[in-house]
């Protein structure tokens, strides 16, 4: 019997080494487990952004005071087209309204062409345009078109007659022009990202932004800039202008 002594201790170590090992893999294993489903399901900013124009349909969109896209709206290959028609006031807003959010797009504008990007519009009879009620981010070729001699703060990227580019990042006509309009509400707070660098800042409410209205041509307007849900809007200035990658996340 003293024989055997050693081996059987020697058998009950290992076994419980074994399972020793078995407890750590177990461990070790919900832990990789673990922080593989962290990964696998992180809430990541692309999940955000809602699609408002993918070069498909104009679903998220119609006219302004209208049921369906005016025929000047087209598709051509991956982008939204305006092509000026005989009659004018052919905007087009999104069919769902917005408060806080970042818009992000991409324009492109014709030689000598004006257009422009609208938030927090209004939609009543009252007003027959949609430059009315929503302040408007500029479209413009800012090399050609006479509205860019009358002031920065009617050039591309600028808050439209109110906040003029920090800087000149604008494309020439022609090329594509990344844009993204972030406004907050909550923390009172507007910005413009033109390929890449961010040109406006301003207040989206109160005070201050009663101030830059009061010193600009919308002074006195009924419904300019007081409706903080809105529509999206994109205008019809009579030039050909194209859109694409339109797409928007709540904030």
């Amino acid at each position: 019997m003293k024989k055997l002594a050693f081996p059987l201790i020697a058998c009950i170590v290992l076994v419980s080494c074994k399972q020793n090992e078995k407890k750590e893999t177990a461990v070790t294993t919900e832990k990789v487990e673990s922080n593989t489903a962290k990964t696998d399901n992180p809430d990541t900013e692309q999940d955000k952004w809602i699609m408002l124009f993918d070069g498909s349909s104009f679903d998220a969109w119609r006219g302004y005071l209208k049921e369906d896209i005016p025929d000047q709206w087209t598709i051509e290959s991956d982008a939204m087209a305006f092509t000026p028609g005989k009659n004018g006031g052919s905007n087009i807003i999104t069919k769902e309204k917005f408060k806080n959010f970042e818009l992000s797009l991409e324009w492109k504008i014709s030689e000598g062409g004006n257009s422009g990007i609208f938030w927090g519009v209004h939609e009543d009879p009252k007003f027959p345009e949609a430059y009315q009620t929503g302040p408007e981010i500029q479209v413009l070729d800012d090399e050609r078109h006479p509205d860019a001699k009358n002031g920065t703060t009617h050039q591309a990227g600028s808050l439209y007659d109110m906040i003029a580019p920090s800087e000149k990042v604008v494309k020439p006509a022609g090329e594509w022009n990344t844009c993204i309009i972030r406004i907050d509400h909550k923390n009172n707070a507007g910005s413009v990202t033109l390929n890449g660098t961010e040109i406006v800042k301003f207040p989206v409410h109160g005070p201050e932004w009663n101030q830059m209205v009061d010193n600009s041509k919308f002074k006195g307007w009924e419904g300019f800039g007081k409706y903080p849900t809105g529509h999206i809007g994109l205008q019809d200035h009579g030039d050909k202008v194209w859109y694409r990658n339109i797409k928007i996340k709540p904030l």
